[in-house]
């Protein structure tokens, strides 16, 4: 199994590629057999590419949750903003 997401890409489109060659040697590659084969590396790129950014959502939301829990991560810190004052008596 790939390891990481181009590592997935890749094999999608290098199996894609390989039924495009089998189709053309068995003379049945065809202009809906292109598109077919294309729809099939977009779809899976994209639930790739999905998947790669909601696991790097949560990552980063877990890490943001061990800081702000005032945790420490290879020696990062949280850095608070101070608080805005209030604009509602600014006559806007």
């Amino acid at each position: 199994m790939a390891s990481s997401a181009h590592d997935r890409l890749v094999d999608v489109v290098a199996a894609a590629v390989e039924v495009a060659a089998e189709a053309g040697e068995a003379g049945t590659y065809t202009d809906d057999v292109a598109r077919t084969l294309t729809a099939v590396v977009g779809k899976v790129g994209a639930r790739i590419a999905v998947d790669v950014e909601v696991r790097g959502f949560s990552s980063g939301w877990q890490e943001a949750v061990d800081l702000a829990g005032g945790g420490s991560l290879d020696g990062a810190r949280v850095l608070r903003m101070p608080e805005r004052p209030d604009d509602t008596e600014s006559g806007s």
